[in-house]
């Protein structure tokens, strides 16, 4: 019987038009489609803590983005693994301490956008009301952009060398059981079954 979660699957593939199907059922494509959900988690994430801190909080947009980054970071980091079926304990040198110098880059940058859009809406006179909505739009909007170079990051620098060992093992391991069924060695003349002639001498 199909579980309810493969007929959803089912029917979302259904009205994605196929060359994107094609390409999202690619290795690349499912670890974007993964990627995606982690991304949506941490942009819920950070939007929540984001508008909790400039908010009742009152802190500062600039003290607030990058919070709200960190924060964000953790999941991130978190269900990433999950993306890119890391199991077991992270490689600190290959996996753990680049993502988090890329997450410190992108706190940087998302810090330093929340604070000029709050400069540049209070230099237009908005209202506080507006001034939130100018910060969150312009944090939302970078959160876009530094997703994509983020993937790209993640799965073309970041995970492949891993990926690329799992593979090679995997290929080895296949060429290795190839060869312990095949049978035999094929450099020394084979044996007569009984009932055989050997071939005439010349």
């Amino acid at each position: 019987m199909t579980s309810v979660p493969d007929k959803i699957a089912k029917a979302a593939w259904s009205v994605v038009p196929a060359p994107l199907e094609r390409k999202l059922r690619t290795e690349a494509g499912k670890r974007f489609t993964r990627f995606v959900l982690v991304a949506v988690a941490a942009v819920i994430t950070s939007q929540v803590v984001l508008g909790l801190l400039t908010g009742p909080v009152n802190l500062s947009a600039g003290f607030s983005g990058g919070i709200a980054s960190m924060v964000a970071a953790l999941v991130s980091y978190l269900l990433s693994r999950w993306a890119w079926e890391r199991k077991g304990r992270p490689d600190w040198l290959r996996e753990t301490v680049p993502f988090w110098a890329v997450s410190v880059a992108v706190w940087i940058i998302l810090g330093e956008t929340s604070h000029y859009a709050s400069v540049w809406a209070h230099s237009m006179g908005y209202s506080h009301l507006m001034k939130h909505v100018v910060v969150q739009g312009a944090y939302f909007l970078m959160n876009c952009v530094t997703f994509v170079a983020r993937f790209l990051i993640f799965h073309y620098v970041l995970f492949t060398n891993k990926s690329r060992d799992e593979e090679a093992a995997a290929t080895v391991g296949a060429d290795l059981a190839t060869t312990e069924t095949s049978g035999g060695s094929d450099t020394g003349p084979l044996a007569l079954v009984p009932g055989d002639s050997a071939p005439p001498s010349r």
